[in-house]
């Protein structure tokens, strides 16, 4: 027999030594797995649904950088959430993408079980892939409440992690352009 994911829930608090008929559990395995559920909707979607065709023909060939993207996410090692924001830059080739859409990709992916460095270049390289830009740069400083709640409790750590693709990669003056506009150059 199969445990559905309230169930789970109700095993883990009888694990941890809690009676799940007192009055203030009872519907908790529900509700934590509703909770787990929208936490983790990112599996649910794809790329193409969210882009949705929102790429626009432009001339514009210089940097659109969309800053401070805020993040929630889940460490994979420990099921505790990450919370941060995100850079994103492109140098389109074209094409512009919709504003919005580098927020829904940096949310798409977020909302899975991730490592901060993996979800860096997840976000990079799609972003490469639907708008074929020149370039791509994704910033990532988060917090690790797995890192501050438990294990070495170090309440002000922030990780930091960058993916450069193509010009950004390549050419020193872009980088920095993208690093002075984001704030972490001087």
């Amino acid at each position: 027999m199969t445990l559905s994911l309230p169930q789970h829930y109700r095993e883990i608090l009888k694990g941890l030594g809690e009676d799940p008929e007192r009055e203030g559990l009872l519907d908790t395995p529900k509700r934590a797995a509703k909770a787990m559920q929208y936490l983790c909707h990112g599996y649910e979607q794809n790329l193409d649904e969210i882009v949705n065709g929102a790429l626009f023909a432009s001339d514009n060939d210089e940097m659109v950088i969309l800053k401070d993207i805020e993040l929630y996410s889940l460490c994979e090692h420990h099921l505790l959430p990450f919370i941060g924001k995100a850079h994103v830059a492109y140098i389109p080739t074209g094409k512009v993408l919709g504003l919005s859409k580098l927020a829904r990709i940096v949310d798409m992916y977020a909302r899975r079980l991730q490592i901060q460095e993996n979800l860096t270049r997840q976000i990079a390289d799609a972003v490469q892939q639907v708008t074929q830009a020149a370039g791509v740069a994704v910033v990532i400083e988060a917090k690790h409440m797995c890192m501050m709640m438990r294990g070495v409790e170090k309440q002000n750590s922030t990780m930091n992690t960058s993916v450069m693709l193509g010009a950004f990669r390549e050419s020193n003056t872009t980088r920095m352009e993208f690093l002075q506009l984001i704030g972490r150059s001087k």
